[in-house]
């Protein structure tokens, strides 16, 4: 039993180390990583354009069509 619980502890405290070397290692996001991120922010950023000339479209029809009311009533 006292060979079971050293054998626990050994793995337990060991597992620390495992992922201190595995991030040393590793060399960080490579050029296609950051072509993956890139080409979803075009995609994003392209969305964008269509959607700010609707919202200005939207805005000068809301106020567009309160002056017109107002010059049919007087």
């Amino acid at each position: 039993m006292k060979t079971m619980k050293l054998l626990a502890a050994m793995i337990v405290s060991s597992t620390s180390v495992v992922y201190a070397a595995a991030s040393a290692q590793s060399e960080g996001a490579g050029i296609l990583t950051y072509f993956f991120i890139g080409f979803f922010a075009l995609i994003i950023v392209s969305q964008l354009v269509p959607a700010m000339i609707l919202f200005v479209g939207m805005v000068k029809g809301l106020f567009a069509g309160q002056e017109k009311n107002a010059t049919k009533n007087n």
